[in-house]
């Protein structure tokens, strides 16, 4: 099958290939003056990632190279200042210089943390991401955000730094648990209620071969949410506008995660977060009852959750005051005027954030 190229412009381009059997393109992306590569991974992937330096190492065209692999703890346990700081050693024990580069490989905390040591290495060394989950394909992987967590909470720490390209090779999909694969595709139902409601046409058409890393419908969803953020992140590459659309569902949901100590897939929370953000819009006058009820309907059939404890609300609530999404003191969460109509609420009512909370509380 054909590769599918997408393009992200603005002040630092670079292109986002999807297709089966492309991992030979890592070692192409990366400048030809590269002489040392820091291959970031989890251990789940130990095995693949050793065969992905062997693949860099083939690569001679170029010159000499030297591959190092770093190992990383899984999930959001990777996120951590003791973990890029073990990154940082290894680069400087091995004197890696701002021609060098970090190649990460894994899923988005994985591509999350390898474009944070990136960025911070030097000021700024090259960085190629090969994701390996469908969360990491469609979101952490695109658009240049980068970092690490905080016990304040998610992704407080970090830095803007586009990679020089990502690679999304569907068959690194394959041995994706269904939970996994699932969990993961919140994030292109997000798209599809933000922005691509044919995303929202084809998981209504058929659930199961929506989120069937071996389908054309899949890869047609994937494709058309990574279009989406590509598009977004050209025109806000630093989240100063439109780019604030994408934390649709992510204000309740880093809540929720940050409850959970980190333990929920990503995913899961988020789907429970775009729950409350349409039951929120709908009680705030924006969004109509059917739409709202879409997202319910969508994201259960998917397996998705649509809701957590009703006595969390106190501890979510604090959370969210100290989220990054809060600007001046004042919460905002991204609504909806309707499906594909996104919309910002400032400083909300907390008696309307308390019964849009009441419609998802169990």
């Amino acid at each position: 099958m054909s590769t599918t190229t997408i393009n992200v412009t603005g002040e630092t381009p670079y292109d986002i290939s999807i297709g089966r059997g492309i991992l030979d393109q890592v070692s192409a992306a990366l400048d030809p003056g590269v002489r040392k590569i820091l291959v970031v991974h989890p251990p789940t992937l130990a095995a693949r990632a050793a065969e992905l330096r062997d693949r860099l190492l083939a690569d001679v065209e170029n010159g000499p190279r030297e591959v190092l692999l770093a190992e990383v703890p899984d999930a959001e346990q990777g996120k951590r200042i003791e973990v890029a700081a073990f990154c940082w050693q290894v680069m400087g024990q091995a004197d890696f210089t701002r021609t060098d580069a970090v190649v990460g490989y894994g899923g988005g905390a994985v591509t999350d943390l390898a474009g944070f040591v990136a960025a911070t290495w030097l000021r700024g060394v090259q960085v190629v991401q090969v994701p390996t989950t469908v969360l990491g394909l469609v979101d952490a992987s695109v658009g240049g955000k980068t970092g690490i967590n905080t016990a304040e909470g998610k992704n407080l720490v970090g830095a803007f730094w586009a990679p020089r390209a990502v690679i999304g090779d569907l068959d690194e999909l394959s041995s994706l648990s269904p939970n996994e694969a699932t969990a993961g595709f919140a994030e292109v139902a997000k798209a599809g209620f933000i922005w691509a409601p044919e995303i929202l046409d084809i998981i209504e058409a058929d659930p199961a071969r929506a989120v069937d890393t071996t389908t054309p419908e899949f890869r047609r969803a994937v494709e058309l949410a990574i279009d989406m953020k590509a598009k977004v992140v050209s025109d806000d590459f630093r989240e100063a506008g439109q780019r604030e659309i994408l934390n649709y569902g992510h204000t309740l949901g880093h809540a929720i995660e940050h409850a959970e100590r980190y333990r929920w897939r990503h995913g899961a929370a988020v789907s429970i977060g775009m729950l409350y953000a349409a039951e929120l819009s709908r009680l705030a006058g924006r969004l109509s009852d059917e739409a709202a009820e879409r997202h319910r309907t969508i994201l259960e059939s998917l397996g998705l959750p649509t809701g957590y404890r009703a006595g969390a609300w106190p501890q979510l609530l604090a959370t969210m005051q100290r989220d990054k999404k809060s600007r001046g003191g004042m919460l905002r969460f991204i609504l909806l005027d309707d499906i594909a109509k996104p919309t910002v609420l400032q400083a909300p009512d907390e008696s309307l954030l308390f019964a849009a909370y009441q419609e998802i509380g169990e």
